[in-house]
């Protein structure tokens, strides 16, 4: 069974939601999967240094 980690989940919803809101005045379709793919990776590489910070 696979299992399920909160703050990965609440990490990535934080990081969509804001990147949703801010999404159509970034302008057209490439300018907003160009940095929508800059936010994953900078999230991606954001948290495990978070986790390690503060332990959880």
């Amino acid at each position: 069974m696979m299992s399920f980690d909160g703050t990965v989940i609440a990490w990535y919803a934080v990081i969509c939601g804001i990147l949703s809101a801010l999404a159509p005045s970034f302008g057209g379709r490439l300018v907003r999967v160009s940095v929508g793919a800059l936010v994953g990776i900078v999230a991606a590489t954001v948290l495990p240094l978070l986790r390690g910070l503060t332990g959880l």
